[in-house]
């Protein structure tokens, strides 16, 4: 176990698991945990021992509420310069290929679609309800519906960024627009299990054929249709077992034969 401030780190059978640990401000993000998950990420990235990930948080009451507005983070003076908590809590964004998997209970909101926008799979308990309060306190959001309309339909991700505390989406309504791909009943400690058997399930899976497929799949969501089709094809030409095999050609056929 790999000691951090603001989440608890644990590896064991291939599963990475990741706790977010501030209970007592709703696992709300500070300066510290951003560059907790920055250190983190890389050991996930670099360790091969590391199969897939789980993140989930501490207390009963909420995954996230986003970035703690008390403790605030360190911003560059240049706006130019500065970077964007996602550049710290992003999987994806840190070039982490191996999957990760979000087991969300109680409150998720603002900021904490950094993690569920990048994860690859989303699961939710009950009484987990989502939703941006960036509006209603005067700020703008951007950056995590941006993303979120990849997920969801654009309507969907256009009133959750605009309508604020006015409005949630509860644990039904997020698995039917694609938020979530399963409900969990009852709370965190269900969640939580269900997403150990899922973790376990694809640790055991050969571990290159599976990062190479999260990586072809979401490298192909900033390609036009076109080339959606045509580049993914290289992946398993490059890593499936029989590609390896050296090319044999077959018989020429001559054109002018019919």
């Amino acid at each position: 176990m790999t000691d951090y401030q603001t989440v608890r780190f644990e590896l064991a059978d291939g599963v990475a698991t990741v706790t977010l640990n501030r209970p007592d401000v709703l696992n709300a993000f500070d300066q510290r945990m951003l560059d907790d998950f920055a250190d983190l990420w890389r050991r996930c990235r670099r360790d091969d021992d590391v199969r897939v990930v789980v993140l989930r948080a501490a207390g009963e009451r909420a995954f996230s509420t986003g970035v703690d507005r008390k403790a605030g983070r360190d911003r560059h003076s240049n706006p130019w310069s500065a970077d964007d908590p996602g550049f710290f809590l992003g999987a994806k964004q840190n070039r982490v290929w191996k999957p990760l998997i979000c087991a969300i209970h109680g409150m998720c909101a603002g900021g904490a679609f950094y993690w569920v926008n990048e994860a690859d799979v989303v699961i939710c308990s009950s009484d987990a309800t989502f939703f941006d309060p960036h509006t209603t306190y005067g700020m703008l959001s951007a950056l995590e519906p941006a993303a979120l309309a990849r997920r969801i339909p654009f309507g969907e991700a256009m009133r959750i960024a605009l309508f604020g505390l006015d409005e949630r989406v509860g644990a039904d309504r997020a698995h039917t627009i694609g938020l979530v791909s399963e409900v969990v009943a009852g709370s965190r400690a269900e969640v939580w299990a269900r997403a150990q058997v899922l973790a376990e399930r694809l640790a055991a899976k050969p571990p290159l054929a599976v990062q190479g497929s999260v990586k072809a799949i979401w490298d192909s969501l900033s390609m036009s249709p076109q080339a959606a089709r045509e580049v993914p094809l290289v992946y398993p030409q490059l890593s499936n077992p029989g590609s390896q095999t050296p090319f044999t050609p077959g018989p020429r056929i001559d054109p002018e034969i019919r």
